[in-house]
């Protein structure tokens, strides 16, 4: 019988003699790649902590012991060993476990994360709560990585924690990579601490942290060691671990960026297998991103690009290969990264932040703060609007359009596809002041023959895709591709009449005006929260006009919503195209 088959739990797994723990570590390791080459997931970040995530649990009395994951990613050994092993085949499908620790799925995932460089402040509030209550000694673990303990909050917390004295142990997860390799100074400091050099021993006791390490990661009995030194000793502590994301699969190791999310692939070989849907489509929403921003730069010499650790993510890596000198990746670091653009937009440059619509939610007093306020042509590239998928409720980009269209000054617009992103993109750099912001999907576009010629396209104005006799519906970014498709396969087709909206701010009031003349009901269409959103919009401004015509608002209920795959939650939020049809058919 293997010993991952006898446990449920951590009681379970300290049952075992330290002996038998690197045996656990093969079983465990080779569990996650048997389970993540079928059911897809974060993979290399898993694989790296395999030994950590084993020796935490075996020398604390977790959940009682505080334990926290940085974003998460790495959590998927934390997870089978704490009662969810018979379950982990459902990581990330609609209804199963979550990719990320989630305090109403176990005691053991007492904080959730998501979005990096949160764990240290939690730690730390856990650990002052503890102290003001008298509860208890506790323990308070937080497993942080390299590139998430660069961001601007973890240096906050890290701050507060030398002078606060509270009682937190630090796991310092070093291996040089996010999603992409890590960035900056800090990480240079990290290599000579690495390389025993002279004068590395500085940066984390000069904020009153116990540091110790460097120590392999994968090395379970030094571990082990290091952690016993440390458990109970008091004060801040911070224990550097050297791993290597991906370990136990030499495909993750050797391509650490592809494998950080690999989907499905074989587990034997480790090859990737390439999805047969995604063959005869045409380019990600990101690369038509990635290409046109290089195309522009050729043309442009004031253009330059700004991403915050997503470099390939969202294929800034064109621009960054093409004009190094142009591009920057500043890491963790969404704050910074809006107001170093809006620096440079002071002197004149037009800078593209490149950012997940979620992440952008991190930099939002900057956007306004610092860009709008001043009006600076900062242009916004909001990859991931919409329903991502399988990350979840961190990961869905559909509070964008409720955050930014109340911000005075910001021009706010979504292609319907490819096309559409590219001549945005060219429009944003053509002279046209102040900020704008430019969402799209995650995955394929449906145009192959993308690359056309550029066309600027008029600032606040939609385009109608059909006429019809009595509905008009109003589209906003990619999903209209669905209402095409879906009006002629409804019971009256004529009645419907389709518009590509484009902008949500400044909105087309003109023909806004003549559709209030011209058809009975209007019917706006948004992969975004419903709640100010640009249903909203519409409605606001019909309001202001004394308009009463009917409008019917679809798009994301005001609630959280959960991880499956984009196809599943557009189907559960009626905006796929048979949903659509449905509600169209009850017009």
């Amino acid at each position: 019988m293997k010993l991952l088959d006898q446990i449920q739990n951590p009681e379970d797994l300290r049952k075992l003699s330290e002996d038998q723990l690197p045996e656990l570590a093969a079983e465990l390791r080779k569990f996650i790649i048997d389970v993540v080459s079928v059911k897809e997931g974060h993979l290399g970040a898993s694989l790296g902590v395999v030994e950590l995530t084993i020796a935490l649990h075996y020398l604390f009395n977790t959940p009682e012991d505080r334990l926290i994951w940085d974003v998460g990613h790495q959590a998927y050994g934390h997870k089978i060993l704490t009662g969810r092993k018979d379950l982990f085949d459902t990581i990330r499908q609609k209804g199963g476990l979550s990719g990320f620790p989630k305090r109403d799925e176990s005691l053991y995932d007492t904080f959730g994360t998501g979005h990096a460089s949160t764990s240290l402040s939690a730690l730390l509030g856990m650990a002052l709560a503890e102290r003001i209550s008298g509860a208890g000694s506790r323990e308070h673990i937080a497993v942080i990585g390299d590139a998430s303990i660069a961001g601007g909050m973890a240096f906050e917390a890290l701050n507060h924690a030398g002078v606060a004295q509270a009682d937190l142990l630090i796991i310092l997860n070093d291996n040089a990579i996010g999603i992409d390799p890590s960035v900056g100074a800090l990480k240079r400091h990290l290599n000579r601490k690495k390389q025993g050099l002279p004068g590395a021993d500085t940066f984390f006791e000069s904020l009153n942290l116990t540091y110790s390490g460097p120590v392999d990661g994968h090395d379970l009995p030094a571990v082990l060691e290091a952690l016993k030194s440390l458990r109970g000793q008091g004060g801040p502590r911070l224990l550097h671990l050297i791993t290597t994301k991906g370990k136990g699969l030499r495909q993750a190791e050797e391509n650490q960026i592809l494998y950080h999310a690999p989907g499905k692939f074989d587990k034997e070989t480790g090859e990737l297998v390439r999805k047969e849907k995604d063959i005869a489509l045409g380019p990600k929403y990101q690369d038509v991103f990635g290409h046109t921003l290089v195309t522009l730069a050729e043309q442009n010499p004031k253009v330059v690009g700004i991403t915050p650790a997503m470099p390939t993510g969202s294929s800034m890596k064109y621009l960054m290969d093409a004009f190094p000198q142009r591009a920057f990746d500043v890491g963790i670091a969404e704050q910074h990264a809006v107001t170093l653009a809006a620096g440079m937009a002071a002197e004149g440059l037009i800078p593209f932040c490149a950012v997940y619509s979620t992440f952008l939610q991190r930099g939002y007093d900057q956007v306004i703060h610092d860009v709008a306020l001043q009006n600076l042509s900062v242009i916004f590239c909001l990859d991931r609007a919409g329903l991502v998928g399988k990350d979840g409720a961190t990961h869905h980009g559909i509070y964008d359009i409720a955050y930014l269209r109340c911000i005075p000054g910001i021009v706010l617009m979504a292609p319907m596809n490819a096309v559409e992103l590219r001549n945005m993109l060219y429009t944003a750099q053509s002279g046209t002041q102040g900020p704008m912001a430019i969402r799209y999907p995650r995955g394929y576009s449906e145009n192959p023959e993308w690359e056309q010629p550029f066309k600027r396209i008029p600032i606040g104005k939609a385009r109608r895709l059909e006429s019809g006799s009595r509905i008009a519906i109003l589209s906003f970014g990619t999903l209209g591709q669905h209402v095409a498709r879906a009006i002629p396969g409804s019971d009256t087709p004529a009645a419907f009449g389709p518009f590509d909206v484009r902008f949500a701010k400044p909105l087309d009031t003109d023909l806004l005006d003549e559709l209030c003349d011209s058809y009975v009901q209007l019917v706006t269409v948004e992969d975004g929260c419903v709640a100010g959103g640009f249903g909203s919009a519409v409605l606001e401004y019909l309001s202001s006009r004394k308009r009463s015509i009917p409008v019917t608002c679809l798009g994301i209920e005001d609630a959280f919503i959960s991880h499956g795959t984009p196809e599943e939650l557009y189907r559960e939020q009626g905006l796929d195209t048979d949903g659509l049809l449905r509600t169209f058919n009850r017009l």
